[in-house]
């Protein structure tokens, strides 16, 4: 490997991360603002112009907090679980496109960390060890409600795991490809949203559970009397867990975008990464749009759905794709 290609690589790495934990902040901004406009609120405005500093001062605050330690606890994993949550979410980052190609210095860059053959495999199996970190956190406190706040998010998060995965099947037929990239070129002419709306519905209920966000989000149940299974965790600690969540919401939108939403394609000369930043930025707004209009399920609901309504009309999107695929020949 020669010295330009170990920059590059050092390069992207730099940027990707940066992005997501950088825009962390941006997020939580913009969704405090958007529902205090929904909700005929102001939103912050005091910390810096239009209430921008809000979020680090926040996390300043969360910092300089003291790091409570339970007396029982399992203290090595009670520090490694947030950890998990947040590394698990970072590299899933890394296999997702958010362009084509392009040159510089008269060499070609790939916009994206790493191009493997297989990133939607790799991306689903490594967004899945999350429910590690939720489940880890939940039993290392070792207290009542943290351990069964774990376990029910855990469940929830196997569960909606498996129509989310197998909406993406029928996805996977069309391109004959496992490559998030070769994915997205095949869309140049049309976006897969088109021919697998059903599928794309499917996935987006399925990315709303899966990153723990209302009307799915009994995992932390903020108006229960505890808050699930990071009641126990403080500080940083408990930073972790939250950049988690909001990295996640970055990479399933970014998934739903390449594989439904045309990738980096778009109409007119706007660059592709322009366009990918446009999209994703649409998309975390209907995130926060859902917190605003959607009462919390009901725990018995929440499983009833991902079991009996999103897993059956999934394997049937499924089979009707690969009938219709054989049928065209």
């Amino acid at each position: 490997m020669d010295l330009a290609t170990i920059i590059e690589a050092v390069v992207k790495v730099l940027i990707v991360l940066g992005f997501v934990l950088m825009g962390v902040p941006l997020i939580v901004w913009m969704e405090r603002k958007v529902l205090g406009h929904m909700q005929d609120r102001i939103g912050p405005e005091r910390v810096g112009p239009f209430g921008l500093l809000q979020t680090i001062a926040d996390g300043m605050k969360l910092f300089f907090k003291e790091d409570m330690l339970p007396a029982q606890a399992d203290k090595v994993v009670f520090f490694l679980a947030p950890g998990l949550s947040i590394v698990t979410a970072l590299v899933a980052a890394t296999v997702v496109p958010w362009g084509d190609t392009v040159t510089l210095f008269g060499r070609e860059i790939g916009l994206r960390i790493t191009d493997v053959n297989i990133a939607l495999l790799f991306l689903l199996g490594t967004t899945s060890m999350g429910v590690y970190g939720i489940v880890l956190g939940g039993w290392a406190s070792n207290s009542k409600y943290p351990l069964l706040g774990g376990l029910r998010s855990s469940a929830q998060m196997i569960s909606y795991e498996l129509a989310q995965g197998i909406s993406l099947v029928p996805i996977v037929m069309i391109t004959g490809s496992l490559s998030l990239s070769q994915i997205g070129r095949a869309q140049e002419s049309m976006w897969f949203v088109v021919p697998q709306f059903f599928a794309f519905v499917i996935f987006v209920i399925c990315a709303v559970a899966e990153t723990n966000r209302a009307p799915f989000d009994l995992a932390e149940a903020e108006t229960e009397l505890v808050a699930g299974f990071h009641t126990e965790f403080s500080s940083m600690k408990f930073a972790l867990y939250f950049l988690s969540e909001y990295a996640n919401m970055m990479v399933v939108a970014g998934v739903a975008i390449t594989c439904f939403l045309g990738a980096w394609h778009g109409p007119g000369p706007i660059p592709g990464v322009l366009w990918f930043l446009i999209k994703l930025s649409l998309f975390l707004f209907f995130f926060i749009w859902l917190r605003a209009t959607f009462p919390r399920l009901r725990y018995d609901q929440l499983m009833g759905f991902g079991w009996k309504v999103l897993l059956p009309a999934s394997l049937l999107n499924m089979a009707v794709t690969a009938v219709v695929l054989v049928m065209k020949g």
